[in-house]
């Protein structure tokens, strides 16, 4: 089949291998810092937009290669009914959720911080909203209690291809039966930024745990602050230390090994990115 294909990162530059190999690429649309796809359109000679697509910014690119179906993984920009409308068959874009729960963007990491036990990932039409196109197929991937967002994603990198695979093949076969959302059961999660991992020392060690596991290294991670200092934060483990309910939250109970009281208990920090200071029993963590 005739494609155009949009795709970001790793995971796109992945995809845009596997799709190279048994289609026709007429054309793919990235991000200016995914140099691997970058460097792989070039090498193969496919043509291709780097930047934002929106206000009509890609469509003198684009208007005449003619598509069959138009394939959107891991792309970081919302696309307009113009780029929408191209293809001959139709457009399509996998989501990294079980839609029509956690529309939005890094719905894995929305899911881990709200202790959700499965996820998936979701082929769905595109539509001019945000992930609200009509379901193709979903495939669910379990969250362990020790997750990190990275480990989701590395289950993710295992479902995408089949799933495209089997999306394909319904188009080949005549069979695609996609069904509408439930609104009503939608839930948005917008995105997040490095400024946002900020721990709350006053949440239960609970969600503490899930908010420092979902944002854990390679990403920019959950952290707190030691007089002025930040820490980030990767791991933790629950303590059975003593403590008095009237500590205040976020109170360093020993230094060896690390202990942070919380509001229901006490956490140990079991890894944290390199710092050059003294912790000091008695410290209040910000």
């Amino acid at each position: 089949m005739i494609l155009g294909v949009l795709v970001s990162g790793n995971l796109g530059n992945i995809v845009l291998s596997h799709l190279y190999g048994g289609h026709k690429i007429a054309f793919v649309l990235t991000d200016s810092k995914s140099d691997a796809i970058i460097a792989f359109c070039h090498e193969k000679g496919i043509p291709i937009f780097i930047g934002n697509p929106r206000k009509l910014n890609a469509k003198d690119f684009y208007f005449n290669k003619p598509i069959e179906v138009l394939v959107s993984v891991n792309y970081l920009f919302l696309i307009e009914k113009d780029l929408i409308a191209h293809p001959s068959l139709l457009a399509f874009n996998i989501h990294g959720s079980l839609l029509p729960k956690y529309r939005g963007r890094t719905p894995h990491v929305w899911a881990i911080i709200n202790n959700e036990t499965k996820t998936g990932i979701t082929a769905h039409l595109i539509d001019e909203g945000c992930d609200s196109g009509d379901i193709i197929e979903q495939i669910e991937v379990e969250i362990s209690s020790c997750d990190t967002g990275a480990d989701v994603l590395n289950k993710y990198n295992n479902q995408y291809i089949p799933l495209i695979d089997k999306v394909f093949s319904q188009i080949q076969l005549k069979t695609l039966a996609p069904k509408k959302q439930q609104d009503n059961k939608a839930t948005y999660f917008g995105k997040r930024t490095p400024e946002d991992g900020a721990i709350d020392w006053a949440w239960q060690k609970e969600r503490i745990n899930n908010w420092i596991r979902a944002q854990s290294f390679p990403y920019p991670g959950a952290f707190t602050f030691y007089n002025g200092n930040k820490i980030i934060i990767d791991a933790i483990v629950f303590s059975d230390a003593g403590y008095d309910y009237e500590m205040p939250n976020g109170l360093i109970l020993s230094v060896s090994p690390l202990q942070v009281k919380t509001s229901n208990g006490v956490i140990e920090v079991t890894k944290f990115r390199t710092i050059d200071f003294y912790l000091h029993v008695g410290t209040v963590l910000q």
